[in-house]
């Protein structure tokens, strides 16, 4: 299988990147490099079932120009972290209204099945113990730039369903919650890269709110398999799963555990949202997924648990 992979520079596109080589496919990734590095190719540099492209989502003539001999596409590429939301709201929405738009245009013309991610952020404010893919949404004020990034996964996923009723495109949707591991950088607000590096420093960690948020993480090798066998799987088209662990912690006993698993002297320091993200700013105070569907559709079980991320994480700053 040639498949093409947006936002492949990306922390999760470069996994999934070297997942699918590692089984003998090949891979063209396509990223603007935005959040992106080819660091994270490092590995696959050189390979022959490789290539990288330069470009981004919102180009059509980019997207046209990878889509050659493409067998299925995984659609990662997005304008994603809380700092890059709040920063670049209106640059954030274009990328993942008309950047998933595109693709969902190239794939139908290309006559080829589309993976898009979406996140978990799209459930909002719901903190239901154990959150349903047909559980409703409980948005905020549209005004309020928190919640633009969920507003356009929500129309993304629109979209692609949408594409499917009425032009028979072979989509799969999935709601990852909070994919972890090693490459990924706390630079635009991701917790346990931040945390880790302020440990690894000796820095204060800082707890935004009052920490009682509660979360639960996700190994990416457990995550990315789950995507490449959800877009294999012609019975999983035109349906939505979230993807993440059961594995509950609060911010601040997440705090507490990167500072046992690095050894640090780092002191713990809330910080007001106010303070963190500016004047009006909400979070949400529980998302637990229920990966029931994703389960009975790919036996999808999350076999690393929070301590094996934090450590995979700690080793990868470490190194």
């Amino acid at each position: 299988m040639r498949y093409l992979i947006t936002g492949g520079a990306g922390f999760i596109g470069s996994h999934l990147t070297e997942h699918l080589l590692a089984r003998g496919d090949e891979v063209v990734a396509l990223d603007n490099l935005s959040t992106g590095t080819l660091d994270n190719l490092t590995g696959v540099a050189g390979h022959p079932g490789f290539r990288f492209v330069r470009g981004s989502i919102t180009d059509p003539n980019a997207v046209e120009s990878c889509m050659a001999g493409i067998d299925a596409v995984f659609h990662l590429a997005a304008a994603v972290g809380v700092f890059t939301i709040l920063d670049k709201t209106m640059d954030s929405l274009r990328t993942n209204l008309h950047g998933t738009e595109n693709m969902l245009d190239a794939a139908l013309r290309h006559d080829v099945p589309i993976l898009v991610a979406s996140t978990s952020e799209i459930y909002g404010k719901n903190t239901a113990d154990g959150l349903r893919e047909d559980d409703d949404r409980i948005i905020g004020s549209p005004l309020k730039n928190r919640w633009s990034y969920a507003e356009a996964k929500a129309l993304d996923e629109t979209f692609a369903h949408l594409y499917a009723v009425e032009h028979g495109l072979r989509t799969v949707i999935v709601r990852p919650f909070n994919t972890v591991g090693p490459r990924q950088t706390g630079r635009y607000g991701m917790v346990i890269p931040r945390f880790v590096t302020q440990a690894l420093a000796g820095e204060p960690i800082t707890v935004f709110g009052d920490g009682q948020q509660t979360r639960c993480f996700c190994h990416v090798h457990d995550v990315v398999p789950a995507l490449a066998d959800l877009l294999a799987d012609e019975s999983a088209y035109g349906k939505v799963f979230n993807l993440g662990s059961n594995e509950q912690t609060t911010i601040s006993q997440l705090a507490e555990r990167v500072i046992g698993a690095t050894g640090s002297s780092s002191t713990i320091t809330k910080v007001p949202y106010e303070e963190a993200y500016g004047d009006g700013y909400e979070d949400m105070q529980r998302r637990i997924p229920d990966c029931t569907r994703a389960y009975n559709q790919i036996g999808f079980v999350p076999t690393r648990s929070l301590d094996d991320i934090i450590a995979a994480v700690v080793a990868d700053r470490r190194s």
